[in-house]
């Protein structure tokens, strides 16, 4: 082997951060910034406006997170096919963008409710295929830099969806703000499109039988059952965000500060749970690509523990809290680019789709679980001991993640 071929090889392994690429991370952002706009507003609309209660905004939202998971799993074998993966991501992000903005439109609670699901619906249909549609964009040497790329985008859409939010509703109202939110989604659109072209002029392979399929046989003689494991357990623990800001209002509410002081306090730190995350998922990319999925998985996971041990404690100050808010967000940064990552390297292109409907299935049904049992737990033992509960199943799956070997 020459010199030449040799630079000429080291030039494609780093060759990875396409416009492709760089057109999945912004459609990750750009989609994310305008649901987390609705998110931030919905809770006012729906109590406010349409005059439903507290409990029938957590219905909607339950239903719509429980139908996210359950369209990733349908989706999963149109994903397998490489030459419709850019079609159904497109049609996801477009129909996330739709439904979302068509909420401000919404005269009663039901119709609002069915928008918010129908955007959930897109947002579970599109994800296998996008993520599938990321590894045909990037060499296997750089999967954890080009999810990393997605994840940051995402995070930082959960930064700008709700300071974007907090903006519009002062200057036009809520229901324009509404509206308004389907506009960063077309830019989704459109950055996935780009993203999509791209990859159909990648595509290499002949087009296969059977693709609309899960085969979760093959998914398990591949060994994705035993590697995904360690990410069942972390799952069980990772409890929903709500929940932190929850703690984080009590621990903050003094006599010298008040309740709504105390929230406002709260939704800042949480901000900066996100800006970590984001920053970790990125930088944490190239690290993924040199250890391993395992590793950084391990790492995530250790990160939790630390986090909800903080949480678990009464500590009122806010750096504290910003400390635990941080490592918090660190870890999900490294476990969320590090899952993606294991099942791309671990699948077949023909299965990849399955693979990662499988893992959205995981998370979503791990995550519902875990939240519902720390919420009861918190209201009715104390909030010590809901922490406590998530960190104990944190620790359950760092022990895995350290013992379990996925197939080479």
């Amino acid at each position: 082997m020459t010199a030449s071929t040799t630079e000429d090889d080291d030039e494609e392994r780093e060759r990875w951060l396409t416009p492709g690429v760089g057109g999945v991370g912004a459609a990750s952002f750009f989609s994310d910034t305008g649901h987390e706009v609705t998110t931030a507003v919905l809770p006012s609309f729906l109590t406010t406006t349409l005059g439903a209660s507290a409990g029938v905004l957590g219905i909607i939202e339950g239903i719509s997170d429980a139908l996210t998971g359950v369209m990733k799993l349908i989706g999963a074998p149109m994903a397998n096919d490489p030459a419709k993966r850019g079609r159904v991501a497109s049609g996801g992000y477009l129909g996330t963008a739709l439904a979302t903005g068509a909420i401000g439109a919404a005269a009663t609670v039901w119709q609002a409710g069915l928008l918010r699901a129908a955007a959930w619906l897109s947002r579970g249909l599109r994800s296998p295929a996008r993520d599938s549609m990321l590894t045909s964009l990037a060499p296997r040497s750089a999967y954890g830099r080009a999810f990393g790329v997605e994840r940051a985008g995402d995070n930082l859409g959960a930064v700008a969806g709700p300071l974007l939010a907090a903006g519009l509703v002062a200057w036009v109202g809520i229901r324009p703000t509404l509206y308004l939110a389907a506009i960063p989604g077309v830019f989704a659109v459109v950055a996935i499109t780009i993203a999509a072209r791209e990859a159909r002029t990648r595509i290499k392979t002949a087009p296969v039988r059977s693709r609309r399929r899960l085969h979760l046989g093959e998914l398990r003689r591949a060994g994705l059952a035993r590697a995904l494991l360690p990410v069942a357990l972390f799952e069980l623990g990772n409890v929903a965000t709500t929940l932190l800001i929850l703690r984080a209002t009590e621990l903050l509410t003094t006599p010298e500060r008040s309740v709504a002081a105390a929230t406002s306090l709260a939704v800042l730190i949480y901000a900066s749970h996100n800006a970590v995350a984001a920053v970790v998922a990125l930088f944490g990319g190239r690290w993924l690509d040199r250890a391993g999925p395992r590793v950084v998985f391990a790492a995530g996971a250790a990160l939790y523990v630390l986090a909800y041990s903080g949480f678990a404690l009464s500590l009122p100050s806010p750096a504290s809290l910003v400390v635990a808010f941080a490592l918090a967000g660190a870890g999900i940064g490294l476990a969320e680019t590090a899952e993606s990552t294991l099942v791309a390297r671990l699948l077949p292109d023909r299965l990849r789709g399955s693979g990662f409907g499988v893992l959205g299935i995981v998370q979503s049904g791990g995550d519902l679980l875990a939240s519902a049992v720390v919420g009861l737990l918190y209201a009715l033992v104390s909030p010590t001991v809901a922490f406590g509960y998530a960190a104990a199943w944190m620790v359950l799956s760092l022990v895995a993640a350290s013992i379990v070997r996925p197939k080479p």
